[in-house]
């Protein structure tokens, strides 16, 4: 076994240890306080304070980097797993709320910069990057998808044509409302508002 492949087992190991341990303790029992200090282990970078509720799931944590001031809400998974210049980046007094998936794929770094707000069950993935900027609002149930299979051979099964990785970017001080879909490719300017339900491609 490589050093590299034991040390990212390692690695591993020690995150489930320290996030089983410490994930579930309620808040009552000055859960948020102990994480904040657990934490510090595993992450690439957790500033001070940090406000992360029991419940929430952690993969990869070592690409993954939160600012301080953050709140992290329960049912909230991130997901840096499966590429080691993959990164997560959540600025200062970013708000995440419940149910919120964000996840990289492959080499990915998705970064949600200082004061944004981030509503229940919205989903943000790669594998192309992507970039929110300061002071941002993203409503309910809203998706984020920096990828889009491609479909341009009509005899080839659409699964096997392969995805594109444009990389998506919300410039500062955007609003999108509830249950926007985002698509790969898109740059949306600054201080835009985009309605209820719309599709941005």
């Amino acid at each position: 076994m490589h050093n590299e492949e034991y040390f990212s087992k390692l690695q591993r190991v020690q995150e489930l240890v320290v996030t089983t341990v410490l994930g579930d303790i309620p808040t009552l029992l000055l859960g948020p306080k102990l994480r904040n200090l657990g934490y510090r282990s595993i992450f690439a970078q957790i500033d001070s304070p940090v406000y992360i509720q029991n419940g929430v799931e952690f993969n990869g944590t070592s690409c993954i980097e939160i600012g301080s001031g953050v709140y992290i809400f329960k049912g909230v998974r991130m997901d840096a797993r499966g590429h080691k210049n993959n990164r997560i980046h959540l600025g200062n007094r970013v708000a995440i709320e419940r149910n919120v998936d964000i996840g990289c794929l492959e080499d990915t770094c998705i970064h949600i910069d200082e004061d944004t707000f981030i509503a229940p069950n919205v989903c943000i993935e790669g594998p192309g990057d992507i970039k929110i900027g300061k002071h941002c609002m993203i409503a309910a149930h809203s998706g984020i998808y920096a990828n889009n299979h491609n479909f341009a051979d009509p005899i080839e099964p659409i699964k096997y044509q392969g995805v594109t990785r444009k990389g998506i970017v919300i410039e500062d001080d955007c609003w999108l409302g509830h249950g926007v879909t985002v698509l790969d490719g898109v740059t949306i300017g600054k201080g835009s508002v985009i309605g209820a339900g719309a599709v941005v491609n």
